[in-house]
C-alpha cells in the first residue's frame, strides 16, 4: 500500500476520525508561539492536511486568521460540518493553492509525513512570509507508560513491524534538512471510555487498509485486554506531542 493510498484512507473513515482522535493541549500552542517569537492572534495561518479540523480548532479559538488546506473530500466535508465559518480549500502540502508569502505561520499536524519532500519544502518557503514560522508536530503515545509499551508490542506483532513507528524521535520524523528546526516536547494525558481508544487505534491508515475483518478481530481482543486492565471502562491515554519549528529567511 503506497502513501497516497493509505492518506486516501481517511475519507471514509472521516466522522469516526472526528470522533476519536485526539486534540492538543493548550500548551502546544503556548510552544509555537514561543519557537515563532510572536502570537497566533491576528496572524495568517495555513492549516495544512487538516483533516477534520481538530488542530485548525484550536488555531481558530487562538485568533488566528486560519485557513485549513485539505485534499481528501470524505475529510474536507467533515471539517465543514464541524467548522462551518473557517474557509477550507483542496489541496496538498506538495502543492498548496496558497499565493506566495501569503502566510505568517504554516501549520502540519500529523500530516508532514505524507508529504515528498522535494515538493513540499519549496512550497512551503514559497507561501510563507519572511520570518514565518514552519511548525511540524506529531502526537505520539507515551512508550515510557508500560500498558502503551505493551500494547504497542501486539501492533508491532500483528502488523509484522520489526520496529516501532508510532514512538518515532524527531529525527526520523524525515525533517527537512538546513531549515534550522528547534524541537520542544510537550506532554500530556486525557481520559476516556475504552471504546473511544480504540476508535482512535482502529482510525489510524494501518487499520483503515487492512480491512474491516482483521482489524475488528484485533481490536475485539484488545478491548478484552484493557477491561482486565482497566475495569472501570476509562483508559487513561499518556501522549508526547513532537513539535519543530524553523523560521523562513
Amino acid at each position: 500500500m503506497t502513501p497516497p493510498s493509505r492518506a486516501r484512507s481517511f475519507n471514509a473513515a472521516a466522522a469516526r476520525y472526528a470522533a476519536h482522535r485526539p486534540s492538543y493541549p493548550p500548551a502546544l500552542l503556548d510552544a509555537v508561539e514561543e519557537l515563532a517569537g510572536r502570537p497566533l492572534a491576528g496572524a495568517r495561518v495555513a492549516d495544512v492536511g487538516a483533516g477534520t479540523g481538530i488542530a485548525t480548532r484550536l488555531l481558530h479559538a487562538r485568533g488566528a486568521r486560519v485557513i485549513a488546506v485539505e485534499p481528501g473530500d470524505g475529510m474536507s466535508a467533515q471539517f465543514r460540518r464541524s467548522l462551518p465559518d473557517v474557509p477550507v480549500v483542496r489541496g496538498d502540502g506538495n502543492h498548496l493553492p496558497l499565493a506566495s508569502a501569503s502566510t505568517d505561520f504554516l501549520t502540519y499536524a500529523q500530516a508532514w509525513h505524507w508529504t515528498d519532500q522535494r515538493r513540499s519544502v519549496p512550497e512551503a518557503l514559497r507561501v510563507l512570509r519572511p520570518g514565518g514560522a514552519l511548525a511540524l508536530w506529531w502526537n505520539d503515545f507515551d512508550a515510557d507508560v508500560p500498558w502503551i509499551a505493551d500494547q504497542d508490542t501486539r501492533l508491532r506483532r500483528f502488523f509484522g513491524e520489526a520496529e516501532s513507528t508510532r514512538f518515532a524521535p524527531v529525527h526520523l520524523r524525515g525533517l527537512p534538512s538546513g531549515l534550522g528546526f528547534v524541537s520542544r516536547q510537550v506532554p500530556w494525558t486525557r481520559r476516556v471510555p475504552i471504546d473511544v481508544h480504540l476508535g482512535n487505534l482502529g482510525s489510524h491508515s494501518a487499520f483503515l487498509v487492512i480491512g474491516p475483518e482483521a482489524a475488528d478481530a484485533f481490536l475485539a481482543e484488545e478491548r478484552d485486554r484493557l477491561t482486565g486492565f482497566f475495569p472501570d471502562g476509562m483508559v487513561e491515554e499518556s501522549y508526547t506531542v513532537s513539535l519543530s519549528v524553523a523560521l523562513a529567511d
